[in-house]
């Protein structure tokens, strides 16, 4: 998230009375208390390359009794951000950690999608290599839920050719970019469109994204046609039970569903 004003007046209190503020980049931290007229306060650097030192350095702290904020960049501390071995520590010490609510791209994001599903996962950033990102869509491939992801402009090209080449090319993605600065926009086609609306516009590639994609279609209830006439055919040559039993080493379905259905049919005969 972006826009300065996405902030909550409970996360200014919160900025205003702490003893120390963690942040992940100090310098952009330091412009947002200035934008709010919030005196300097002790800033200490907390990022992925050196989060487990700084949590020592925190715990020292909070034993002096001060009070500690912990800030990332553009989004909530410990999701898609630093702060997860933080929090992990400052609670393993003994320490209360108190969640501060605010802007979220994803949710952000999903408010003005459009996709009519009640359920999504979460997943974040996906893998910078194609191989390992292609395997983890691949397990994910069946789930009926939206799927949230964040990416980068640098690696959008690679992550949405790999989101089509692994998934069914008329579902639809959803690319919410710069949720909240000056350039937000919000565009939904079908995967099978998504590239072309990429290369569309060189700006369709900058800022940062959430990528919504719809989730997998709920198969029909019932056995496919061919299934239908494989069981047929078995019946009409074999015993219920022995048909059935073919009919689960032929097509791979479970048994119980295969016998029901040769139960209805012999009935219907």
């Amino acid at each position: 998230m972006g826009n300065l004003r996405d902030i909550s007046l409970r996360s200014l209190d919160i900025l205003t009375s702490a003893n120390t503020i963690a942040a992940e980049d100090t310098r952009n931290t330091a412009h947002l208390l200035t934008h709010y007229g919030i005196a300097a306060q002790r800033l200490m650097a907390v990022h992925q390359h050196n989060e487990r030192g700084a949590a020592e350095k925190i715990i020292t702290l909070l034993a002096q009794g001060q009070a500690v904020a912990l800030v990332t960049d553009a989004g909530t501390p410990a999701v898609s951000d630093p702060g997860a071995v933080l929090v992990d520590e400052v609670r393993e010490a003994g320490y209360r950690v108190i969640p501060i609510p605010g802007a979220n791209a994803a949710v952000a994001a999903i408010s003005a999608a459009g996709l009519c599903s009640p359920h999504f996962l979460f997943y974040g950033f996906l893998p910078n290599k194609s191989s390992a990102r292609c395997r983890v869509l691949q397990e994910l491939i069946a789930l009926p839920y939206t799927l949230v992801f964040y990416e980068a402009p640098h690696r959008i090209l690679e992550c949405v050719t790999d989101l089509k080449n692994v998934f069914e090319s008329d579902r639809q993605i959803v690319f919410a970019r710069e949720m909240t600065k000056l350039f937000e926009s919000i565009h939904r086609c079908t995967l099978n469109e998504a590239l072309d609306w990429l290369n569309s516009d060189t700006n369709n590639l900058r800022g940062e994204f959430v990528l919504l994609v719809s989730g997998a279609k709920k198969k029909e209830e019932g056995l496919d046609s061919e299934t239908e006439r494989i069981l047929n055919l078995l019946l009409k040559e074999l015993p219920l039970k022995q048909a059935v039993q073919l009919a689960v080493q032929i097509t791979g379905l479970g048994r119980n569903e295969l016998y029901q259905r040769a139960l209805q049919i012999k009935t219907q005969d």
